[in-house]
């Protein structure tokens, strides 16, 4: 099975959509650090909340083993994204699911595979999960999720729905 580790805003995103379950089927597991956990359970009522707890038979959540690693990345990313970071570096990942620009950055320079919420759904669209990307990408915009116009357009010309 595929190591993959998640970061807190794909999450957001797919729950607010109904398509956290891409997640399963593309990977079956995937693990989010404690960390992640924390921060979307900071509002209990949240559907990424509700979403992921009504998922943990597939979503693992992870401690990370090297503490003393957190210092070292606290001046950029967010907690979430130090421990998907380290635990990443840990467990050997497959694939690191993260939408932030600099957290994005920092793991490229730490050789790991990353991907981002578009990549899932690309992916998804490619192996007959979803049959169109576009208007989950306008239901995520609506939802409040930032996506840029050159990026928006640019998974979709790579899914062919420009």
């Amino acid at each position: 099975m595929r190591k993959v580790v998640v970061n807190t805003t794909p999450l957001i995103a797919l729950s607010h959509v109904g398509k956290l379950d891409l997640l399963k089927q593309l990977y079956g597991e995937i693990m989010i650090p404690e960390a992640v956990y924390k921060e979307l359970s900071v509002k209990e009522d949240s559907i990424c909340k509700k979403t992921v707890d009504r998922s943990l038979a597939w979503i693992k959540v992870c401690s990370i083993s090297n503490q003393m690693a957190k210092a070292m990345y606290k001046t950029q990313l967010h907690d979430g994204e130090v421990e998907v970071m380290i635990l990443s570096k840990e467990i050997a990942a497959d694939v690191v699911i993260i939408d932030d620009a600099t957290a994005k950055k920092h793991a490229r320079y730490l050789n790991l595979p990353v991907t981002g919420t578009l990549g899932v759904l690309i992916k998804s669209k490619q192996a007959g999960y979803i049959d169109e990307v576009k208007p989950l990408l306008h239901l995520m915009i609506e939802k409040g999720i930032y996506i840029s116009q050159s990026v928006m357009e640019m998974c979709l010309k790579q899914v062919g729905e420009a």
